[in-house]
């Protein structure tokens, strides 16, 4: 936590660290979440110097979006990763198949 953080940024950040070691984080991951939960809620509420944009212009606080952007990354998985999927359930024609055409015939 940046020093001079408020003692309920911190009992937030603590709670958060918490939750995510219970859900079998390792403790380091667990503090980076958390750390970014917090300073993302910082930014929202005008308590930090900076921001960027999405933190404060995102229409979803980051308790309320519950991670429903994790794990995705910018483009989902790789064409390579759809085609090994496909590959495992034996979709016809996958070798000719593009990103968006492997997707579709996942069920994407």
């Amino acid at each position: 936590m940046p020093a001079g953080s408020s003692a309920k940024r911190e009992r937030q950040y603590e709670h958060i660290k918490d939750s995510a070691e219970q859900r079998g984080e390792s403790t380091g991951r667990a503090k980076e979440i958390a750390a970014r939960t917090v300073n993302k809620e910082r930014a929202r509420s005008g308590e930090s110097r900076t921001a960027s944009r999405t933190s404060t212009k995102d229409p979803k606080s980051a308790s309320q979006r519950g991670g429903e952007r994790s794990h995705r990354g910018a483009q989902g998985p790789t064409r390579d990763q759809l085609y090994e999927e496909a590959k495992k359930k034996n979709i016809e024609g996958r070798s000719s198949m593009n990103k968006q055409e492997l997707r579709k015939a996942l069920g994407r």
